[in-house]
């Protein structure tokens, strides 16, 4: 084990017995006692930030006590939920992340400082966004199966906003359930993709629904699946991947709060109670709607599920197309 790897562990300083007095001791105090820190790790700006932003303002009405956004970004999100995991675990630190730092660090950074695994402590989802395949509209064909079909005929490029990004490994996995090799191009940021899909210079993107929309609408690119499990209200007539012919597909951005391991379960319990109650708040979900998210809560149990499922299958990607960012 490496010296980094022992500095990011919580120390185990008390005894036996001084541990099992403290914990209940903490889980009936009141909480929360102060404002609490919620941690984004990423930087001010981001589509994570601005749902972190909407969903502290009403947290902090049901909790009593302010919910303050921290941007801590750097590392693809890792320094952001390190610093949570090193953060006492009493529920006054806590991290907003979307899935690819929790879920696909780990098997993309050397020496990451962290188990998601084994500490954080899963709360609630918050959001999804979800993701389409598009291409230029002057590219030969009408639906995915076409597609497909051409792919394996010659090499066509897609663009993503960055190796090792959500948009980047749904590609990835749409090479692995499709059974082709489009050639991934990657950029420094989605912007710049966009910009060249719309120039003809790349075929396709994997994109999210709130960037893709107006431009499908607009004619300016064609949309052929979507990324989800099940149709979006936004686009009613695509279909999705498994719906079109690619089975065992289905990907998209999703955010959940974590707590660090330890964090008391009353704690855990009145977080993903008063995460439930915000994000059923119309005023919110319309908020976040207005954002580009769809409005999503959990409990810690399925939350943890779904982790588990998408660090599994995230893994397979990452080995099999041979993604490394650091």
């Amino acid at each position: 084990m490496t010296a980094r790897l022992v500095r990011g562990r919580r120390p185990l300083l008390l005894t036996a017995g001084a541990g099992l007095l403290a914990a209940p001791a903490l889980a009936q105090a009141p909480w929360p006692q102060r404002a609490v820190r919620l941690v984004v790790p990423f930087p001010a700006g981001g589509g994570t930030d601005v749902v972190a932003r909407i969903y502290a303002a009403k947290m902090g009405a049901l909790l009593g006590q302010p919910m303050v956004v921290d941007n801590r970004g750097g590392a693809g999100g890792n320094f952001g939920i390190e610093h949570v995991v090193r953060s006492p675990a009493d529920g006054h630190a806590l991290v907003l992340s979307s899935n690819g730092p929790v879920a696909v660090n780990r098997y993309l950074y050397r020496d990451l400082p962290f188990d998601p695994s084994r500490d954080l402590a899963p709360v609630s989802l918050t959001f999804r966004i979800e993701q389409a395949l598009v291409v230029r509209p002057d590219l030969p064909v009408a639906s995915l199966a076409e597609f497909i079909a051409l792919a394996r005929r010659q090499e066509l490029h897609w663009g993503s906003g960055g190796t090792g990004s959500t948009l980047h490994l749904a590609g990835e996995l749409f090479n692995l359930r499709a059974g082709v090799k489009l050639a991934h191009v990657p950029y420094r940021g989605s912007a710049p993709a966009t910009n060249d899909l719309l120039a003809g210079t790349i075929d396709a993107m994997f994109d999210s629904l709130p960037s893709c929309v107006p431009l499908i609408r607009a004619g300016r690119v064609r949309v052929l699946a979507l990324c989800a499990a099940r149709r979006h209200p936004l686009l009613p007539e695509v279909p999705t991947m498994r719906e079109a012919g690619v089975a065992d597909y289905a990907t998209g951005t999703w955010g959940a709060v974590f707590a660090p391991s330890g964090t008391p379960a009353p704690v855990i319990a009145r977080l993903a109670a008063a995460t439930r109650q915000a994000l059923a708040d119309p005023a919110t979900r319309d908020q976040l709607a207005r954002a580009g998210g769809d409005a999503e809560s959990s409990t810690p149990e399925e939350l943890a599920a779904l982790l588990r499922t998408e660090i599994a299958m995230w893994g397979q990607v990452v080995r099999e197309a041979g993604i490394t960012a650091g």
